[in-house]
């Protein structure tokens, strides 16, 4: 039997607020990277609702969906994994304070722009400025453009 090549899906959030958005730090093979909240889509939940759950986890915020930023495709030469990204842009809301943050997580700031395009040997991925610099131009979907076809 073939085995069935298969791209890793994930979803990222783009939350700006005072013209920083809101970035995890968290340890990569050793070393600390910079992201948006980020992860793979878990089964029996919608994009939607990963986006939410990788979010609270990542961050300790409340986040609400808006639109859909972006699908994006990323082959990684190095690991020769594909990943597919889908970002979400919306706000946060409902802070705890107290919460955990997921393994690996070092800390949830908010970071301008420039402050990220300033350390790009710090960056998890090109992903990250790629979707923040779709969002400044102003690239927003519907998200009715997703459908759970359950």
């Amino acid at each position: 039997m073939q085995t069935i090549w298969k791209p890793h899906a994930t979803v990222a959030a783009i939350i700006e607020r005072d013209g920083k958005f809101l970035i995890v730090e968290e340890q990569i093979r050793g070393k600390p990277v910079f992201n948006q909240p980020a992860g793979h889509l878990e089964p029996g939940e919608s994009l939607i609702e990963a986006a939410i759950r990788e979010t609270r986890e990542e961050t300790a915020w409340g986040f609400t969906p808006e639109f859909v930023t972006g699908v994006y495709r990323w082959p990684q030469a190095d690991t020769e994994r594909t990943f597919l990204r889908i970002a979400f842009s919306g706000s946060c809301h409902d802070y705890n304070e107290g919460q955990a943050l997921d393994d690996g997580i070092i800390k949830a700031t908010w970071m301008s722009r420039d402050e990220l395009a300033a350390q790009p040997e710090k960056l998890r991925s090109i992903m990250v400025l790629q979707c923040i610099d779709d969002y400044l131009s102003g690239k927003r979907f519907s998200l009715d453009l997703l459908v759970d076809v359950v």
